[in-house]
């Protein structure tokens, strides 16, 4: 077994904690001024993109387990963010649709949340970085996939 050189273990540290530190960013940016988390914010965002979506379809665009959907689901439904229609318990048949609430909700949190990322992420980044950054995100990506 080959282990990771010295610098492939520092980019792949660094990369985890500006991950981490991102995600706590955004998690607290969005609770401090808009009373939502970050997987409430994923879940609005979806279905502002894409409209009303079958359970498993949502849990599969966003990449999380169903158990981790139904339950987000669940919360967000008790807030009146979204409506669930359909089959019961049978998620294939259950379809989420972003109610007038989770509109407004995700309408009111979308310039603080772009503002953070514009400002954590892309300011200060030239052009030929930016194109780096988005090759080496794709091809990772791609390998995942």
């Amino acid at each position: 077994m080959e282990w990771l050189s010295d610098e492939q273990q520092r980019i792949w540290r660094n990369y985890l904690a500006m991950t981490s530190r991102l995600q706590t960013a955004m998690h607290r940016q969005l609770q401090r001024d808009c009373e939502l988390s970050l997987s409430d914010y994923d879940v609005l965002v979806a279905l502002s993109e894409r409209g009303p979506m079958r359970i498993n379809e949502l849990g599969d665009l966003i990449g999380w387990e169903q158990s981790r959907v139904s339950h987000q689901l669940r919360r967000m439904r008790g807030r009146g963010l979204l409506y669930r229609e359909g089959d019961g318990d049978d998620r294939r048949g259950a379809t989420v649709t972003l109610s007038e609430a989770g509109r407004s909700a995700l309408e009111a949190a979308a310039p603080g949340h772009v503002e953070l990322v514009r400002s954590v992420m892309f300011d200060g980044l030239s052009a030929a970085q930016l194109r780096a950054l988005g090759s080496v995100i794709d091809a990772v990506l791609a390998r995942i996939r």
